[in-house]
């Protein structure tokens, strides 16, 4: 295959600006680019303010390093890569644009933190005195700026059953930068971490792959279970995250097998679901502001403790340490795997906010720096929904222990992440604190020695709750902002209709 390379600054290039959006695949902006028939530069560039930021963790930049890695081997026998700068985005473009008199920016809109939105905008105002056109596609099926939600299921079937945009890449002129070296990272973003999903587009289409092999026949059965759903659920949250793999691509894949005998209710649950994904981006789209205040004004009072207890306690959450095991084993997973499954996510919010009675926003950034498929769009608006802040979803208070007894009715899950309750059998292991003095040590398990005493009274935290959640929700204060948030995140019910698969 020829190779067509232009020695920067030669010849002016359009630069494609990677993401959230590390793949080659049906990639709008990379195709955009392509049309244009200028020279290619590609880019992605990893910015000192989001590393240092508290929402990310250095399990995202290892699979975003090796999502770069895996594009730069699919791209060296054309003679190129994607060029990786450790800078601020404006000092970027700006040197680059210096040295190669670029007048051409393309990219995807991202739905961040509002670290990144004033970064675009500081890029756009910078774009604009710069005489560069920077050209922006929308990802997935969301929609900028949204403000009501009429019609929008019509329009993510659009989006969704589109054919797919990928790029011919083998007659494109590259631009090149020979002298480039690539940054130094630490050495622990650099290579793999046992039990943490590798990043990449390869091993995003080799992990839908293997759902379809066999292991995902039972999602739709076992995807609430911390223990079988990490074999049974498709496990491309953190590609869908990255941009590995478009949601068109999988969603687009799941319509091809749609009569694949034995898998019906496996693929509705799927495609239900794949549809929640774009739904609460959009949420975050059209009211970003969630990231710090709740979406319901009217819980902005909300009597949350403020007492020198909390931070002890947030603390012990977030390292596992509640004594109460179920909280415990999943917190401990998470950090281990970065991904625990839904239902025990919604229940570690749940426990934070509603048994301890702790703001939800000191749940943010733990739980996102632990994420590998930390999404912002999705993050803000579920952790706000399982804290109950909306006025407008169902309230929800999870029973750990109940939740032990559903989900891990054996106690493997339970045993496999808090070895110091290996000894303990069910039900002992999903309530210690039940144990005699004469089956610890018959079991060799002293609480508050080899594992915590609980930090709460499950039961009597569970009544104050749904009395403080119930009679908040009722205040007029909340009840009168419910309107509007109905109005521009929910579809008017004149046009709720099933969903088409």
């Amino acid at each position: 295959m020829s190779v067509n390379m232009n020695q920067c600054p030669q010849t002016p290039p359009a630069v494609v600006w990677f993401k959230r959006d590390l793949r080659l695949t049906d990639h709008e902006p990379l195709l955009a680019a392509v049309q244009s028939q200028q020279p290619l530069l590609l880019i992605y560039i990893l910015e000192p303010s989001l590393v240092a930021d508290g929402h990310y963790d250095e399990r995202h930049w290892r699979f975003v390093l090796q999502s770069l890695q895996d594009l730069n081997q699919q791209l060296a026998p054309l003679g190129t890569q994607v060029y990786c700068f450790h800078d601020e985005a404006i000092e970027v473009l700006q040197a680059l644009k210096d040295r190669t008199g670029f007048n051409a920016l393309y990219s995807s809109e991202e739905t961040g933190l509002g670290l990144t939105f004033s970064r675009d905008k500081a890029v756009a105002a910078w774009c604009e005195e710069a005489s560069i056109r920077w050209q922006e596609f929308p990802s997935g099926a969301v929609v900028r700026g949204l403000t009501h939600r009429l019609n929008w299921d019509d329009h993510w079937q659009a989006m969704m059953r589109a054919p797919l945009v990928t790029p011919e890449l083998s007659h494109v002129s590259w631009c090149a930068l020979p002298d480039y070296k690539m940054p130094d990272f630490p050495l622990t973003w650099t290579s793999r971490q046992s039990g943490m999903q590798t990043g990449g587009p390869t091993l995003a289409w080799q992990t839908l792959t293997s759902f379809y092999d066999g292991r995902g026949k039972n999602y739709h059965r076992q995807l609430s279970s911390p223990l079988t759903s990490r074999t049974a659920c498709t496990r491309l949250s953190p590609y869908l995250a990255w941009g590995n793999i478009s949601l068109r691509e999988v969603y687009q894949d799941l319509l091809s097998r749609w009569q694949t005998p034995g898998w019906r209710r496996a693929l509705v649950a799927l495609s239900s679901r794949l549809h929640w994904h774009c739904h609460f981006i959009q949420k975050f789209e059209s009211e970003c502001a969630m990231e710090f205040r709740p979406v319901n004004h009217g819980y902005g009072q909300f009597p949350y403790r403020t007492d020198e207890g909390v931070a002890e306690d947030v603390q012990a959450w977030q390292t596992g340490r509640t004594g109460i095991p179920m909280i415990d084993a999943c917190m401990r997973a998470l950090i281990a795997t970065g991904y625990i499954n839904f239902r025990m996510r919604a229940m570690l919010v749940s426990f934070l906010c509603h048994h301890l009675n702790i703001d939800w926003r000191e749940a943010a950034k733990p739980l996102a720096r632990y994420f590998l498929d930390f999404e912002p769009g999705i993050h803000y608006p579920q952790l706000q929904m399982q804290a109950g802040v909306t006025g407008t979803n169902t309230l929800r208070i999870y029973n750990p222990v109940k939740q032990a007894q559903d989900q891990d009715p054996d106690g493997q899950f339970i045993k496999r992440w808090l070895p110091e309750l290996a000894q303990v059998p069910v039900p002992q292991c999903f309530a210690p604190w039940t144990m005699t003095a004469m089956e610890e040590s018959f079991y060799g398990c002293t609480l508050g020695e080899d594992y915590p005493l609980p930090i709460i009274d499950l039961e009597q935290a569970a009544r104050d709750a749904r009395e403080r959640l119930w009679g908040f929700r009722n205040t007029s204060a909340v009840k009168a902002d419910k309107g509007r948030i109905l109005a521009r995140h929910v579809r008017p019910e004149s046009a709720q209709q099933p969903l088409r698969f």
